[in-house]
């Protein structure tokens, strides 16, 4: 209730009240002090490159909590974006958004809505990187859903625009995709 009394009064987005917030407070200590699963997830995300991930997890995220990105699983996905499928623990949530931070540069992160109840949160917004090797700069929606319990993230899926993100990588080639009676090809 007190955000929405925020944005009311004050007449700014979400987004807006968020950069604002991070600029002003320690949102992790925020999140320490109130547990509640908006905050703990907005503290995390703020605070989630790849010079600030490791404090942020150690103190917002279990020790056995579950992350998920792009897919449940995809071998060859994964061959292209490592931190993808369904993993445990709290390493995989530094390795993740760590490597984001070496595979791309980041451009912008934008957290545009946040919203929850109970233990369950979601977070709504968008991003550009370039790609730090092929320099292939896109942007795409994120969406992420989040369990918070007790303080601390026990589940975190992550998702995104998937083909653009791995078409960052791909130095050449095309596909010959058919589909609904046609055969056309992408990439060139």
């Amino acid at each position: 209730m007190y955000y929405i009394i925020i944005f009311l009064i004050n007449f700014i987005s979400p987004a807006e009240w968020i950069n604002q917030m991070s600029n002003e407070v320690d949102l992790i200590e925020v999140a320490l002090k109130t547990k509640n699963p908006k905050d703990v997830v907005l503290a995390f995300l703020v605070n989630s490159s790849k010079e600030k991930v490791q404090n942020a997890t150690e103190q917002l995220v279990a020790e056995d909590a579950t992350y998920m990105s792009l897919s449940f699983e995809n071998k060859e996905l994964e061959a292209i974006e490592p931190w993808c499928g369904v993993r445990k623990g709290r390493q995989i949530f530094i390795d993740t958004f760590s490597n984001v931070g070496t595979y791309w540069e980041v451009n912008d992160f934008q957290i545009t809505e946040l919203f929850g109840e109970g233990e369950n949160v979601a977070v709504f917004g968008q991003f550009t990187y370039t790609s730090v090797e092929v320099g292939y700069k896109f942007t795409s929606p994120l969406a992420v859903w989040a369990k918070v319990q007790n303080g601390q993230i026990t589940y975190f899926r992550f998702m995104e625009d998937t083909y653009l993100s791995a078409r960052s990588f791909r130095k050449s080639g095309t596909w010959e995709v058919q589909n609904n009676g046609r055969t056309f090809t992408v990439g060139e």
